[in-house]
Order: C-alpha cells, then sequence, then structure tokens
C-alpha cells in the first residue's frame, strides 16, 4: 500500500458536485493499493498513520500525533500512485491493485482507522472522478510505502 499523507487544517471531497466528506485538523490520505497488498500492509499503514508525530507540541516541536491532538482523517482512493512512467511518457498503471483485490483492502483500512482513531473516518467514492480541496499545513506531506517499512 502506499499513502500520501497531507497535514491539513482543513480537506473535502466531492463527488458530481456533492460534498462526501470533510474535515478540520489533521490528514488527508491518498491510498493506493496493489495486488500483493494484504491485510497486514493495512494493519501496519493505521498504526504507523494513527502514531505518526507531525503535529506540534506547547513548544512549536513536531512532536504529537492524530491520536495526541484527536485529529481527523479524510481518505481518498488513488489508484495512480502506482504509475510506473519509466517508459515512454504515458504512465501505465499495471501494478495498481484491481478493484476485487483494493476494494475490501481499502474498506479495512478506513474501518481500521476509524477505531483506532474513535471516530468516524469520511472518504471519496472509489473508482470515481473526485473533486478535493485542502489547506495543506505546513506544508507537511509524507509518503508511506508498507513494501520500505526498513
Amino acid at each position: 500500500m502506499r499513502a500520501v499523507l497531507q497535514r491539513v487544517s482543513q480537506a473535502s471531497v466531492a463527488v458530481g458536485g456533492t460534498v462526501r466528506g470533510q474535515i478540520g485538523w489533521g490528514f488527508l490520505i491518498l491510498l493506493g493499493v496493489c495486488n500483493e497488498d494484504t491485510v497486514e500492509d493495512v494493519e501496519w499503514l493505521v498504526k504507523k498513520i494513527a502514531n505518526l508525530r507531525v503535529f506540534d507540541d506547547a513548544e512549536g516541536v513536531m512532536n504529537r500525533s492524530l491520536l495526541d491532538i484527536g485529529g481527523e482523517c479524510l481518505v481518498v482512493s488513488q489508484f495512480t500512485l502506482y504509475a510506473s512512467y519509466k517508459k515512454g511518457n504515458r504512465p501505465s498503471w499495471f501494478r495498481a491493485g484491481s478493484h476485487e483485490h483494493s476494494i475490501p483492502l481499502y474498506e479495512a483500512f478506513c474501518r481500521q482507522l476509524s477505531t483506532a482513531l474513535g471516530k468516524t473516518v469520511p472518504t471519496g467514492e472509489f473508482g470515481a472522478m473526485m473533486e478535493i480541496s485542502l489547506v495543506n499545513d505546513g506544508p507537511v506531506t509524507i509518503c508511506m510505502d508498507t513494501k520500505n517499512k526498513e
């Protein structure tokens, strides 16, 4: 799994002009799934995201996690995180997971993140064209890949 976390003061996702989810302070998470991903990848990524200390403490040092601040997450599926761009100028998506494989893992990720945070995690709509609005706080943007845990 690949995730791009953007620390935001607010974010929203709309499908067909209708807002599907919105949050205040926390993370906008763009999540990509490949066919090699498993439930273990979901579990590792949820734990890492919930405990990632990139929110300021009283001294202005990035030392607090989502759990510490009671932050929110908005999760948006993003198969383009698996773009292959080495050959030519048109990306290939052959590494992105199939819908049959990706949807259950995407849904498991959202459920487990919701449980870890103790609050509902709004989402976009898997496979839909979406419009995302955000105010990046910092900016702080972090890329994670469960295949690079070390």
